[in-house]
């Protein structure tokens, strides 16, 4: 079900009712009434993959358990890794089994070597199943590392798993943050009852109104696989246009998800902070998919001993975030391109920032990092690595010709990614009241400019 549907239009309502005004006195129903619709939510696509989000919490419910009984640490490193290489054996299989075997086969043809693909099989990847593989996680890592007692509520572990607002595209929440918030009663305030009616149309502006619209001309682009009417302009335009649908669209269902949690009483992390008012790739990072970022500084980075380390073994730790984190992305050879083009950004900034005295206006030095993480969209947007490539040469082309899309398009395309950056500059400077009346102006924006194709959410497919 996608939040941008006729569907989820009247799922919402349902269930707000039924959370609120029937099972407002009783914590263990409210619960059972999110387990329920969090799984009608995802069962929406495939009820099938519903059996895999069952398996995996009942798997880290009674290890949780386990974990917390024994004192060993043989035993409890062994009841970690239980979790962990169940929970990654899944997401590795359908996520990453044919991505190997193809690899291991052009590995070998590379060498004069012809080998069949018998192995290769067709998977159907579950949505979202790469945010509550490292959600249940979490809950295993923060019980081993005693940050968080474990739970006896199965229907609250299930609710905290599955909760749906940020089941498919998270925030990825960490256990000793979340969960407990399924473990007291909940009340539901004016103030945030506002404030998440705000985030959610501010949401479906960035998603129906610019990203989906910017999509369109996107899309156009990168269709054209030859490449045959592209020409620098185009590509220029393209490529920054790029920029801002990957961030609307997944900004947009963060917004979203954050504004549905606050009307049923929960508190989501934030995940976007206008990463490209980011002045360097360091501070980019900070801002963008900021769950994600710090999942891997807590549970990766630091235990391979973060920056407490040598230089070069800090270096080392940051460049296998990046490379795992571009595989999280994707089993595509594309993003661990782009993980490792954000390391070498991320190294030459750290870099320059060091050992170099002389300090950039801020202006320029944000508008070199929108352009260094716009050139690296390339490879995140392209199917294969020569079609990023051949992005990349059109620039060097200097051809300019017409556009291929109307002037309509563009010019609307400018207004609505405009209206974005005031709305932007607003939030940073805390000057954007999250009321009915900026409600109600969102919404008529949506009406008004809305594209409504129910096109999917660019961060399902991960």
């Amino acid at each position: 079900m996608l939040f941008n549907s006729i569907e989820f239009l009247v799922f919402l309502p349902i269930v707000f009712i039924l959370y609120w005004f029937v099972f407002n006195k009783n914590l263990k129903l409210q619960n059972a009434l999110i387990l329920v619709s969090s799984y009608v939510f995802y069962g929406w696509w495939d009820y099938r993959f519903l059996s895999l989000i069952l398996i995996s919490t009942v798997v880290d419910y009674f290890i949780g358990l386990n974990l917390d009984k024994r004192n060993n640490i043989n035993q409890r490193k062994l009841l970690l890794w239980s979790s962990m290489l169940f929970n990654l054996g899944v997401l590795g299989f359908f996520k990453y089994y044919n991505f190997f075997i193809d690899s291991f086969i052009n590995l070998f043809q590379t060498l004069g070597y012809e080998i069949n693909s018998v192995w290769t099989l067709n998977i159907l990847l579950p949505v979202g199943i790469s945010f509550y593989t490292f959600q249940t996680m979490s809950y295993s890592i923060d019980i081993y590392q005693r940050k968080l007692k474990p739970t006896k509520n199965f229907i609250a572990f299930a609710s905290f798993v599955s909760f749906f607002p940020q089941l498919v595209a998270g925030p990825i929440e960490k256990a000793h943050n979340f969960l407990p918030q399924f473990l007291y009663r909940r009340t539901l305030k004016l103030v945030d009852f506002k404030s998440g009616l705000f985030l959610i149309a501010f949401g479906l502006f960035k998603k129906i109104a610019v990203a989906d619209n910017v999509a369109v001309i996107v899309d156009r682009f990168y269709s054209n696989s030859a490449f045959e009417s592209v020409n620098t302009t185009f590509t220029i335009i393209a490529i920054v246009l790029y920029s801002i649908q990957i961030y609307c669209d997944f900004s947009g269902y963060t917004d979203i998800a954050i504004g549905i949690a606050k009307l049923f009483g929960f508190n989501l992390m934030d995940n976007f902070e206008r990463p490209y008012f980011a002045k360097n790739p360091i501070q980019f990072w900070r801002r963008w998919h900021i769950s994600l970022s710090t999942w891997f500084r807590d549970y990766v980075f630091i235990p391979l001993g973060g920056s407490r380390v040598s230089h070069f073994k800090t270096m080392t730790n940051i460049l296998i975030v990046f490379l795992v984190s571009g595989l999280w992305h994707g089993a595509n050879w594309t993003f661990v391109i782009w993980g490792f083009g954000h390391f070498l950004i991320y190294l030459l900034s750290d870099s320059f920032i060091k050992q170099i005295p002389i300090k950039l206006p801020r202006i320029i030095s944000g508008i070199l990092t929108f352009a260094a993480v716009s050139l690296l969209w390339v490879f995140f947007r392209s199917q294969t690595i020569h079609e990023a490539y051949t992005v990349l040469d059109n620039l060097l082309l200097f051809n300019f010709y017409n556009m291929p899309f109307s002037r309509f398009d563009f010019l609307q395309v400018l207004l609505l990614s405009f209206t974005l950056l005031i709305s932007d500059i607003l939030i940073e400077k805390n000057k954007l009241p999250h009321n009915m009346f900026t409600t109600i102006i969102y919404i008529m924006l949506v009406v008004i400019f809305g594209n409504f194709n129910s096109n999917s959410f660019i961060y399902f497919q991960f």
